[in-house]
Parts: C-alpha cells; structure tokens; sequence
C-alpha cells in the first residue's frame, strides 16, 4: 500500500474508534462497505450495519448489502422508509435526494436506542462535494458523520484501499437508487421507479453489461444509456426490436438510445452546479 494511502487509512481507523459504538448507513457499495469495513476493525461488535428499503430500491441490492455485510463481519439491520409520502420527494425538484436522506436519518435515529450507538455514518467521499448531492445537507442537519471525508479520501483511494482490505465490492459499479433515473420535474411514483428496474434487469440479461441506465423523461420517454462499446450491438435490427417490444410492454411510450454512452448523473447536466463544504467535526464528536 502507498504510503499516503496508508496515513488516511489510519486516519480512517482512528476516526472510527472515537466514535465509539457506531451505525454505518450501508447500501453494500464501496464507499458504505469500506466504511462498514473500518467500522468492524476499528469498533468491532460495537459496529452495526443499516440499509434502507423502499421501492427505489433496485431489484438484488438489498440481497447483494446482507451478503456484503456477512463476508466483513459486521451486524446487518434493516431499515423501512418511506420516502415515497413526501411530496417534495415525489415532486422530483433539484433536492429531492435531500427528501430522502431527511427520511433515512430521521429513522436511523429513531432506532438508535435500540441499536446501541452513539453515532451515524455515511459514506461520502471528497468527490461527492463536487456534485450535485442535495443529501449532504440532510446529513449535516442530522448529524451525520462523513469518515471518507474527514479522513481525505477521494473515490480512487476508496477504491484502492477497499482492494487493499479484500472488501468484496471494491469494483462494483456505482448503483444509485432507482429515483435518480428519473428526470428532474418528472413525479416519481412506486410504479415509474418499478418499470424503469424491469427495464434495466432486462438491459442486463439481453446485454450482459454492468454498466446502463435507464432514464425516464417527460412523456414517458426511456433514454438508454450503455458503454459506447454496446451502442451498435444493441441497435442491430433484432436486439433494437426486443428492446422496443419489451419497453413499450413495460409502459414507455419512447424509446431511445443515447448516443453520448454511458456517464453517471447525467440529469444533473439540467441543474447548477452546487458545491457543498462539509465540516469536519473534532475527532470524538458524537451525533445528536
């Protein structure tokens, strides 16, 4: 391991053990596993593990997060929100991720007792403050704690120190929930959110891919986004049909392929730019 990496790691671990008895909001993506990971050899069985579950959820994440959670050792407990009855949520506005991070903290509290913990964690990373990450507000109102980030870590050192410690996801895709497939204006319902996960699990098995999207826009229309490598596989005339057959099946009205590729938050294009700075609290702080 460099030897930069090998400072923040400590960095890591240190920040974990002052926080004591410690719950790590965990999707079972790189960034929540390594946290979850620093968690168990940091704080050990004073580390707890928890995923939220709602419609936006797509299909295999949550089976994906319980198995993550076995192979690092760490207590898995599950979560129900309801972001879905919030009408700023369901509005689909620029914050509604705000909407739904207030949700998941709010009853990440609200079991906090009964968990046995003294702090919240996500996990954030450096490069999450460049984008358009309206739950970041969410969490400083909460409370919330971000290790990545108060101990410098960046998406690649998240990668290559997750590698580092064996965290059986350190190369999984980013898989962000099922609401941010859909544009920006467009109201986000239970059903939209369920249509636009059949359409990418079907992606998937006619494609083999890892990487796609599926985003809704206005009038029902499905944009599709592959990796430039699969655009002309998947426009040839009998894999082109399938697709329109199976969409059309699903309930979209358009649909059409993306000839810039593959490129994560590309909704965010229709939005500003917002930088938000996240303090870093004194080492042994304790969320309230």
């Amino acid at each position: 391991m460099e030897p930069q990496l090998q400072q923040k790691a400590e960095r890591l671990l240190q920040l974990m053990s002052s926080y004591g008895r410690v719950a790590v909001a965990f999707s079972g993506g790189v960034d929540s596993a390594l946290v979850a990971k620093a968690a168990v050899l940091a704080c050990g069985d004073r580390a707890v593990a928890v995923t939220g579950v709602s419609p936006s959820l797509a299909s295999g994440e949550l089976e994906l997060a319980t198995s993550v959670a076995a192979e690092l050792g760490i207590r898995h407990e599950v979560v129900r929100t309801d972001e879905f009855a919030e009408p700023g949520y369901q509005a689909n506005a620029g914050n509604r991720c705000y909407y739904c991070k207030t949700e998941l903290y709010t009853e990440l509290a609200a079991v906090r007792d009964r968990l046995g913990v003294d702090v919240i964690c996500n996990g954030a990373n450096l490069d999450d403050q460049g984008d358009h990450r309206p739950g970041m507000r969410a969490a400083q109102e909460h409370h919330v704690r971000s290790p990545l980030i108060e101990a410098g870590f960046n998406k690649a050192d998240v990668r290559a120190l997750a590698k580092a410690w064996n965290v059986p996801v350190w190369d999984k895709p980013a898989s962000p929930c099922l609401s941010s497939r859909i544009a920006y204006g467009v109201e986000v319902t239970p059903e939209r959110v369920r249509r636009v996960d059949a359409a990418e699990l079907f992606l998937r098995e006619a494609l083999g891919l890892r990487e796609l999207r599926v985003r809704l826009e206005q009038n029902e229309l499905a944009r599709i986004e592959v990796p430039l490598s699969a655009i002309e596989p998947l426009a040839q005339p009998e894999i082109r049909n399938q697709v329109t057959a199976e969409f059309r099946r699903l309930g979209f009205r358009y649909v059409t392929l993306d000839l810039e590729g593959f490129r994560s938050g590309s909704l965010n294009a229709a939005l500003p730019m917002v930088t938000l700075e996240i303090s870093r609290p004194a080492t042994g702080a304790a969320s309230s």
